[in-house]
């Protein structure tokens, strides 16, 4: 069974993206998530903020199923995204890949032209399905767009994606995703390997994004979490402390552990 997706929806599309109950995970005998029951909004930008080795990661990896790869993890609870549980057992593997992108800490475009990372994604999720040179070429110019990149390398298609900047190639890795057009974007850490001026560029293409895709990002950068997002999830210790509105959290914090965090008092 597939996914729904915004596009198959009757009338509206589902009000969470991403909905957890009761999540539990384990690395061997550590346990890494308790108990996590999360509602995020479709459409939205929400951030992950808190100290390392919180579970933000492990969070946002078990979301497109990517923890599952060790043989040693072990999950309880329900993740459903766009409204079926990933983990049931009629979801196919490549479908949640499809339906939820995830953009790595440091950027991992593949060492083959620009043009054919854009199509590497649509090429593997539409076997069998030759498009068209026309309709290749508009995959690309779509997508470039879409990330701000077009003006600055329509010209330099045969490059290898791996000779770009730090910020190009990262606005590629995300380009990279949306020929096969997923629901939810993950971002773990999107900028810790970016400069000041790539930073700002990468933020102001996940504004430019937001509506279109969920996205969900994990940040230590509590100013980019302040910036970057409309709703925040404060975690501690594996377990969710708090989840509101981003200027609500970081003003208004209601629980005592998070305004300790924000405050600098630890983590």
């Amino acid at each position: 069974m597939k996914i729904a997706t915004t596009d198959t929806m009757n009338d509206t599309a589902p009000k969470y993206a991403i909905r957890t109950s009761r999540l539990n995970l384990w690395y061997g005998a550590f346990q890494a998530l308790f108990d996590v029951d999360l509602n995020i909004d479709n459409g939205r930008i929400t951030s992950l903020i808190g100290p390392s080795g919180c579970g933000k990661s492990t969070f946002l990896r078990s979301v497109n199923r990517i923890n599952e790869r060790l043989d040693y993890v072990r999950i309880e609870g329900a993740i459903d995204v766009m409204d079926k549980n990933i983990y049931d057992p009629d979801v196919e593997l490549m479908q949640v890949r499809k339906q939820v992108g995830m953009v790595f800490q440091r950027p991992n475009p593949l060492p083959i032209s620009i043009r054919d990372n854009i199509l590497f994604g649509h090429s593997l999720h539409n076997k069998g399905k030759n498009a068209s040179r026309a309709d290749r070429e508009e995959i690309v110019e779509s997508s470039l767009k879409q990330v701000l990149l077009w003006d600055k390398i329509k010209d330099r298609l045969n490059q290898k994606g791996t000779e770009l900047s730090l910020e190009e190639q990262q606005k590629l890795c995300i380009a990279r995703l949306l020929p096969v057009k997923p629901s939810v974007l993950l971002m773990d850490e999107p900028c810790s390997a970016l400069d000041p001026k790539g930073t700002a560029a990468v933020e102001e293409l996940i504004w430019e994004l937001r509506g279109e895709y969920t996205i969900l990002i994990v940040t230590h950068n509590m100013a980019q979490a302040r910036r970057a997002s409309e709703a925040c999830i404060f975690m501690l210790m594996g377990k969710v402390v708090e989840h509101q509105a981003t200027e609500d959290l970081f003003v208004t914090p209601e629980e005592k552990e998070t305004a300790d965090y924000i405050e600098g008092r630890y983590g």
